[in-house]
């Protein structure tokens, strides 16, 4: 893992996923890359364009980078390289530039979890990229002081299209030395007999060198309730998944899914596209 993408909005919530991000860059001698993108109002924009706004465009541009000098600075930062970059673009756009130009291995976002996602790259941003983004996306929801991933859940469907991103899911618990509890959520209107499930399950698996892991099957009222239950029966540290783009989660999710724990679960996900 040699570069880690951490945009930011200065919130205390993209703060807390920088601070996980140090942490994860120490552990793994990574560099973080340090986005700000500055989305400046549509009239000014035009104003731009037309050569009138420019002055109040390098005076945003000097001011966030002055920003981003004083994040850069904070004392958990020491000893590991940092990369600052302010980027005029709409957010999700300009991280995924951002993503492909640095080649970055990991991106990580701040959330305010179960209290809802209102401020900027937080919500439909984080969303969005979560949902598109070829890089494996971490959202964190709290301050971390201690972030940890000996405990991993991933939920799934064990469907042959989610082998790709689990290979990419195995890479990240490599760094961490976890134990992963391999999950289906078994609900009144997605239910499937044991042993379809156990079957699905051992074929998959079959195809990889697990070592550390449990199988198991959930049962709830929803997929969304069922994955935050379980992950809270086991203590997890991490919730994962496979995204589907732009049509949300294939198969055993969905956008609304996708959403709902991205919003409500209060401990770290981490989304591999498919």
């Amino acid at each position: 893992m040699k570069r880690i993408l951490v945009p930011t909005d200065f919130s205390e919530h993209a703060e807390d996923a920088l601070k996980v991000a140090s942490q994860i860059a120490k552990k793994n001698d990574s560099e973080i890359v340090i986005l700000h993108m500055l989305e400046l109002p549509h009239q000014t924009t035009d104003a731009i364009m037309g050569g009138v706004s420019i002055p109040e465009t390098l005076f945003f541009m000097k001011k966030a980078n002055e920003m981003l000098d004083e994040v850069s600075a904070r004392p958990y930062l020491d000893g590991i390289p940092v990369t600052e970059i302010v980027k005029l673009d709409k957010p999700t756009h300009g991280i995924s530039q951002v993503s492909k130009e640095y080649d970055i291995d990991l991106i990580i976002m701040g959330s305010h979890g179960s209290s809802g996602i209102e401020e900027l790259l937080i919500g439909s941003n984080t969303e969005k990229v979560v949902r598109n983004s070829e890089i494996p996306v971490l959202v964190i929801k709290k301050d971390i002081s201690n972030f940890n991933a000996a405990n991993i859940v991933f939920a799934s469907d064990f469907s042959s299209e989610t082998k790709k991103p689990f290979e990419k899911f195995l890479n990240f618990t490599k760094f961490f030395d976890s134990k992963i509890h391999l999950v289906t959520i078994c609900t009144p209107n997605s239910f499937k007999p044991t042993h379809a499930i156990q079957k699905a399950m051992g074929e998959f698996i079959s195809e990889f060198n697990l070592t550390n892991y449990s199988t198991n099957i959930y049962n709830d009222t929803n997929i969304e309730k069922g994955i935050i239950n379980f992950s809270n029966s086991v203590n997890a540290d991490i919730i994962g998944m496979c995204t589907h783009g732009r049509t949300g989660f294939a198969h055993f999710f969905n956008g609304s899914i996708s959403e709902g724990l991205v919003n409500h679960a209060v401990r770290p996900v981490i989304t591999f596209k498919v």
